[in-house]
């Protein structure tokens, strides 16, 4: 992961290399090719490795500090000069290879799922509504996040992570995220 990761920094995902990444790793290309079949593999793992270690998930006792320390997570992970170009990749590949389509699916199922957690307590505690959906929480949240960075490309900053959680605060208080 250390060699995928110096790799995309140094020449993007366009440029990423099987042979190369073994190459820095010091390792055989069969090595790199049974474990991971492809770049889209790296990029998937090195993404899931990344967003564990770069975006915590806060319980703090209140969703509203929950999705607030989330969402700031969010932030600086889509702002750092090295994950964004990562994630832009995976999501640009995930256009035309279904590998790659799937690779993306599969990271935010497992990132929603986690960070639903949050939620799911938040419930239990009687913060929320008890039919609230808890993933569709998190995705209300992060929506702000992903239309600046693939829709309209402006910038995101800490004034729309703190827009963002208390949007999906009030969304869910409202009861705008239920399972209904």
């Amino acid at each position: 992961m250390a060699a995928t990761r110096a790799e995309l920094e140094a020449h993007g995902y366009p440029a990423l290399s099987m042979e190369r990444v073994a190459e820095i790793a010091g390792v055989a290309k069969s090595t790199v090719y049974r474990r991971w079949r492809d770049p889209v593999g790296l990029l998937a793992e090195l993404l899931h490795d990344l967003s564990m270690a770069e975006v915590p998930l806060p319980d703090t006792g209140s969703i509203e500090l929950d999705l607030h320390g989330l969402a700031l997570g969010i932030y600086r992970f889509y702002t750092h000069p090295a994950w964004r170009p990562i994630m832009l990749g995976l999501i640009a590949a995930g256009v035309h290879d279904p590998r790659a389509a799937q690779a993306l699916h599969d990271f935010f199922q497992a990132r929603n799922d986690l960070a639903a957690e949050l939620v799911r307590h938040a419930i239990k505690r009687g913060d929320l509504p008890t039919d609230t959906d808890p993933v569709e929480v998190i995705r209300t949240l992060g929506a702000p996040f992903y239309y600046r960075m693939l829709v309209t490309h402006e910038p995101i900053d800490e004034t729309v992570a703190e827009q963002a959680a208390a949007a999906a605060v009030a969304a869910a208080k409202a009861g705008t995220c239920s399972t209904r």
